[in-house]
């Protein structure tokens, strides 16, 4: 059975990538509570050059964690659109479905 541990080798920075990941993820969740959406669709973030434990994140892995974290919960069909910005920071844009 592969696991999401067995998976590290295959990436070392997936860990540094998923704190943010997580927090992304928990924001998403109060949002969608907020705006009683039941099914997540779309998520939309800005992502500057943030550097998470001496490792700048990806796009990639970002969309991956968030994913992983999501199962379940966001439908497998969901939009990430991570767009690349100046600065140092990553915002949630925005989030919609139904």
């Amino acid at each position: 059975m592969l696991s999401f541990l067995s998976l590290l080798p295959l990436n070392k920075f997936l860990m540094h990538d998923l704190h943010v990941a997580d927090k992304i993820f928990k924001l998403v969740q109060e949002n969608a509570k907020v705006a009683k959406i039941d099914k997540v669709k779309v998520i939309t973030i800005d992502l500057g050059s943030v550097i998470e434990h001496g490792a700048d994140i990806t796009r990639e892995n970002l969309d991956f964690n968030l994913r992983m974290l999501g199962e379940g919960y966001l439908p497998p069909d969901i939009r990430i659109i991570i767009n690349k910005v100046p600065g140092h920071d990553w915002n949630l844009v925005s989030i919609s479905g139904d």
